[in-house]
């Protein structure tokens, strides 16, 4: 009989296959790389971060990681800063805090979503020229990419999602997703089984955004297909040109 602890196990050592598998697919991390790794406090950037760590310990491997979290003070979503610390502590990481201000009020045009997470980045990328780091890694898996591209097709009327790897600045830094071949649903229990603290408030405009309306739109969608989510991942690696208009 298979034990829970077994499972854990098990389950483990897949989750790290597959961060490896994608680091190894897409050139995700070279000799000598200094990596930034985006921390919101969520469930996936926790997650990318210890994996990445524990790997960067393996004596084969030689790359360091950076960890950063950037608190919006005038959004109201709330991560306890000491457990981001100690966590970091733990992992023998350096951790960056920085605050900013973002008035998602200028542009109603624009979800504020969009305008956060646009300053957000704005600020890590700061922060990874400040470090001399030439990556940056963020947090984003399958079901993100998936979200993505339906997004894309759905409002704007193209076909594009998130790379594993994205060249940016004249081909001068590199943005990785690590976690990009796991499911929420892996991150989710991977999350669980570190125990990983929660956020003390989340944000008040998360669940009314599209991402959301779409992820609820692909739970429809798998009640059809059970494996549409991964079907749709693939499909961005299955592109037959000869069948489009």
């Amino acid at each position: 009989m298979i034990t829970e602890e077994k499972r854990d196990k098990v389950f483990t050592r897949d989750f790290f296959r597959k961060v490896g598998k994608a680091i190894h697919d897409y050139h995700l991390i070279e000799d000598g790389d200094r990596i930034l790794v985006g921390v919101s406090g969520g469930k996936d950037s926790l997650a990318l971060l210890e994996v990445l760590a524990m790997r960067a310990k393996d004596p084969k491997q030689n790359y360091t990681v950076i960890a950063a979290h950037i608190a919006v003070e005038d959004v109201a979503y709330e991560v306890d800063g000491d457990y981001l610390r100690a966590f970091c502590e733990r992992l023998g990481v350096e951790y960056v805090y920085r605050t900013i201000r973002v008035d998602t009020t200028v542009n109603p045009k624009k979800p504020a979503c969009f305008v956060c997470s646009w300053h957000r980045r704005k600020m890590l990328f700061d922060i990874a020229k400040e470090y001399d780091c030439k990556k940056l890694a963020l947090g984003h898996h399958r079901d993100d990419a998936v979200e993505s591209l339906l997004m894309s097709m759905m409002f704007n009327g193209t076909i594009c999602s998130m790379p594993a790897r994205l060249e940016m600045f004249k081909n001068t830094f590199t943005l990785i997703r690590p976690l990009i071949y796991l499911s929420n649903d892996e991150t989710l229990r991977y999350a669980e089984m570190r125990q990983f603290k929660k956020q003390k408030k989340y944000c008040p405009h998360e669940k009314a955004t599209n991402r959301d309306a779409v992820s609820r739109l692909l739970d429809q969608m798998e009640m059809i297909s059970p494996h549409a989510r991964s079907n749709l991942f693939a499909a961005m690696q299955n592109i037959r040109e000869d069948y489009l208009p």
